[in-house]
């Protein structure tokens, strides 16, 4: 009797803990409308650290799942959101999903604005996100490419502007921060975005937030901030061979051939990523040649990219990123005259700079609770070049940097954003000297559901900036922002505050002569300072067409500009400029999935002014506009491009003045159309993609910096193979 009613005992109380220790998988495969296999698209039980990514089959599995029931999401950049509510109450649950494509992005989830997932229809500020499908069917090869197809960006050669924030500084700082799955990727030295850093096969989607993000990001942020996202590491091996030949056509003008050879240019990559247990790699390498269509402005780069995640739990994770490169570039920077555009002047030809960029990375991640979570971000930024000219200017730089972010679900309503981050450099320069560089700043910022159509932020950040031996500097940056969904298909957002930049190593200590041009240092400069304040709706009309709208105005202080010293004719950095920049921006996407035909139109208007000399800023367009269109008949996609912006106002015309840049005057508005075309050899049964691009099909001759003529037309092939 004692035995049986033991037995009872154990049976009673042992069954609610194997019940609730029971568990289960769900897997399944994710394809399109056609019944092609996606891959890469994140599968997530909501409200829980469970997720995976599909493999080059479309196919994913989600292991050792607690019984109950759970919220399935399915999410792809370009595709619409895939929901389904799963009891999970056997051994195995298997579906079949398909996600169809769109370019409304109302309901994205981007991590970018507040430093945590969200939703774009959330948030206080424009943002924009461009996903990995438009960069392959693009046939892009370097990021800042990409970035001239988005609304309200322009790029001026390699350098970046967010609604006219940046001009053209000739290499030194930015006031946009770019980074690399958080992780900033600018150099200690010159703190500039080296974009071939950027592993572009390997990117999950482009997120870019419009407006100072001082509040939370500190300097670089003074612009807006574009965080570049790479893949998931799928459940299966996957492994990717790309590769790319293209070839520039004759100049529109015969006296600017100055080849007697087309000139080409070929990129490869290969590519790998698996799971062993716990851990997760992905890695890949790329090598990249280019003849370049101007004299001495060929290029060979050696690229490698690692990524690694290992899970501890299922709330706790450490994941770890490097990618660098090895690159040999000729220099050119301004032509010989407008009748040699092609040609650059004599003190040029020869000139040859050989760089190596790293970046390393790592970042901890561990739920403590479902209300509060730590994440440690650490990085390692190793730059290095060298001119190879007689001038053989060099420089080394590291530069150190740790972060912790914490995220706190107070109540329903309430979340904190919470962080501090430590940055250090060191340089090793002919040109900067031997200099450091010290930076730390804490941050908090707030967000609160007032009711269930108002959702109001609050945040600032205190920065502390030091160069070398001179004084430090201060800084707060506060922001105020407001979310409110007037109806189901309408939201509109308004946010104001503050942002700032500390000068960079190079803008501060430069002192060189490249190119005939002569670079001197100052000591006294300081850091500037923007007032800025947007409104926006988002409309959606129907199931086809989103509409948003911005209107926007920066009031600069203290605005760090090159200028030319007339006493000596030489270049230096001051805090020149009083400035205001207001503007508006309307982006436009139609969607309409019976037809397979997508379009985006976007338009952004600048009145930029230097209040001192009552006159435009350097190098903003007034008008710009991007248009793009796509139809998608069963595997096959065929789409245009089109950007234009009117002809920049004012240049650098002490450059023209003084003869370093012959006819540097000379500048048009700009029209380039591009074509593209694309096969899909999936529902063929072969694993592989076909992309064929012509850019710039008109041949359109136009200038980004002056003396320096863009691409001219030229005509890519890529050929994927995903296995």
């Amino acid at each position: 009797m004692k035995t049986g009613m033991k037995i009872l005992f154990i049976f009673l109380f042992a069954l609610p803990v194997v019940a609730y220790a029971q568990k289960g998988s769900i897997n399944g495969k994710v394809t399109d409308k056609n019944g092609e296999p996606l891959i890469g698209v994140n599968i997530l039980l909501e409200n829980t650290n469970i997720g995976t990514a599909t493999d080059a089959e479309g196919k994913f599995i989600l292991k050792s799942i607690p019984y109950g029931k759970y919220n399935l999401i399915a999410s792809m950049i370009g595709y619409k959101k895939f929901t389904k509510k799963i009891e999970l109450n056997k051994k195995i649950i298997s579906l079949n999903i398909v996600l169809y494509e769109t370019t409304i992005s109302f309901d994205e989830v981007v991590v970018t604005a507040g430093k945590h997932s969200q939703k774009i229809s959330d948030l206080p500020v424009s943002a924009a996100v461009i996903s990995p499908y438009f960069i392959s069917k693009k046939n892009f090869i370097k990021m800042d490419d990409v970035l001239r197809y988005a609304p309200g960006v322009n790029v001026i050669l390699d350098q970046v502007s967010i609604r006219g924030s940046s001009g053209y500084s000739r290499g030194a700082g930015t006031r946009v921060l770019v980074a690399i799955d958080g992780i900033p990727a600018f150099t200690g030295d010159t703190g500039e975005i080296i974009w071939e850093l950027v592993p572009i096969s390997d990117l999950n989607r482009v997120e870019i937030i419009k407006g100072a993000a001082s509040s939370l990001y500190g300097s670089s942020a003074i612009g807006g901030v574009i965080n570049i996202i790479t893949k998931d590491i799928p459940t299966k091996p996957v492994t990717m061979i790309k590769s790319q030949l293209g070839i520039y056509d004759k100049p529109f003008h015969k006296e600017w051939d100055w080849s007697d050879k087309y000139r080409t240019f070929n990129n490869f990559t290969i590519s790998h990523s698996n799971k062993f247990g716990n851990l997760g790699i992905a890695v890949s390498l790329t090598r990249y040649e280019d003849m370049s269509y101007r004299m001495n402005d060929w290029q060979n780069r050696y690229s490698g990219y690692f990524k690694g995640l290992y899970k501890f739990s299922g709330s706790s994770s450490l994941s770890f990123m490097a990618t660098g490169f090895y690159r040999d570039k000729a220099t050119f920077d301004y032509w010989k005259n407008s009748r040699e555009a092609l040609i650059p002047s004599q003190n040029q030809i020869g000139n040859i700079v050989h760089s190596e960029r790293f970046l390393f990375g790592s970042i901890f991640k561990n739920k403590f609770t479902n209300r509060f979570n730590l994440t440690v971000k650490s990085s390692l930024y190793r730059s290095f070049w060298k001119d190879k000219s007689e001038s053989s200017n060099f420089s080394g730089s590291n530069q150190y940097r740790i972060e912790g972010i914490t995220n706190y679900k107070v109540t329903g309503k309430l979340f904190l954003v919470s962080g501090g981050e430590l940055n250090y450099g060191t340089v090793n320069s002919n040109i900067f000297g031997d200099r450091n560089s010290t930076a730390f700043a804490f941050y908090s910022q707030a967000e609160y559901k007032l009711s269930g159509h108002l959702k109001l932020s609050a945040g600032a950040r205190f920065d502390y900036n030091k160069l070398h031996n001179l004084s430090p500097e201060f800084s707060l940056s506060p922001k105020l922002g407001a979310n409110y969904k007037l109806n189901p298909s309408t939201i509109l957002r308004a946010n104001i505050g503050k942002g700032f930049r500390a000068p960079t190593l190079a803008e501060t200590f430069t002192s060189t002569i490249t190119s005939g041009i002569k670079v001197k240092p100052n000591p006294e400069l300081k850091s500037e300072t923007n007032y800025n304040f947007e409104i926006g709706i988002n409309k959606n009309i129907g199931r086809n067409i989103n509409l948003d709208l911005a209107l926007f105005n920066n009031e600069f202080y203290d605005m760090i500009e090159p200028a030319i010293d007339i006493t000596d004719g030489q270049v230096t950095f001051n805090n020149l400029t009083r400035a205001r920049i207001t503007g508006a921006e309307i982006v436009s996407q139609f969607d309409f999935p019976e037809i397979n035909f997508t379009s985006t139109v976007n338009y952004t208007f600048l009145l930029t002014k230097d209040l001192n000399k009552n006159k435009p800023l350097k190098y903003r367009p007034k008008h710009t506009a991007n248009i793009s269109a796509e139809y998608s008949p069963a595997s096959f996609t065929f789409g245009l491009d089109f950007r234009y912006w009117s002809r920049v106002e004012e240049i650098d015309m002490e450059l023209v003045d003084l003869g370093l840049v012959p006819n540097g005057d000379e500048r048009v508005p700009v029209y380039v159309l591009d074509l593209r075309a694309g096969y899909n050899f999936f529902s063929l049964g072969f694993p592989a993609n076909l992309f064929l691009t012509a850019n710039n099909v008109l041949n359109y001759n136009y200038v980004e910096m002056i003396g320096n003529i863009s691409p001219i037309r030229n005509i890519s092939l890529n050929l994927e193979l995903i296995f």
